[in-house]
């Protein structure tokens, strides 16, 4: 009986030690579900770009992504341009979309001109420094990693965060769209914060 209670107390003391080590894991990534966003503030394609420049009822539509990629970056500007089209004029004039360049090292600001003005006049390519990249892909919660290509002249391709990121004139992050082939989910997100901003 004694050694019985005794497997009984070793393992209820596990499951408790169990139980608290998931709930100090949650609370330590718990930020990285909240992103703070914030100002931004580069150069960009228009001259100086800063999101506190637009227009309080505007909305800026930032994409993480660079020149170089292969697929998601023009599928993902293409269903922006996409939305735009679908969306009535007096609604898609308030829209601001930018490319935040995750491959500063490649992407000038000449080579941004060229790729994002193929979408649309509307769409702005921003670069940062690596340092500048670090700091906005931290508050955005982003991620971007260098990734080595064998036998490639381009030596190198990005991993990164595909979501969109809807956000006001502050930096304040309205809501985060998952990445999808199609606009619906981007449509529906932009008609979603227009009908609060135009009750």
């Amino acid at each position: 009986m004694t050694r019985r209670w005794g497997i009984w107390l070793g393992t209820g003391i596990l499951l408790v030690a169990v139980a608290i080590g998931a709930w100090s894991y949650q609370q330590y990534f718990r930020g990285s579900d909240e992103p703070q966003g914030g100002d931004i503030t580069l150069p960009s394609t228009q001259g100086e770009f800063s999101l506190s420049e637009i227009d309080d009822d505007e909305i800026g539509v930032l994409f993480f992504g660079f020149t170089y990629c292969p697929d998601v970056c023009p599928m993902t500007l293409s269903v922006i341009r996409q939305a735009l089209q679908r969306l009535e004029d007096d609604k898609a004039e308030r829209i601001v979309p930018v490319l935040i360049s995750v491959d500063p090292e490649r992407d000038t600001l000449e080579r941004l001109d060229e790729y994002v003005g193929s979408f649309g006049d509307a769409f702005i390519g921003v670069r940062p420094s690596e340092a500048e990249l670090n700091d906005i892909a931290e508050r955005y919660d982003v991620s971007w990693r260098k990734v080595e290509v064998q036998d490639s002249e381009l030596e190198y391709t990005v991993d990164h965060t595909a979501s969109l990121f809807l956000v006001d004139h502050e930096g304040n992050i309205l809501e985060r769209v998952l990445y999808s082939p199609v606009p619906n989910s981007l449509i529906a997100a932009l008609e979603a914060q227009f009908e609060s901003q135009d009750p």
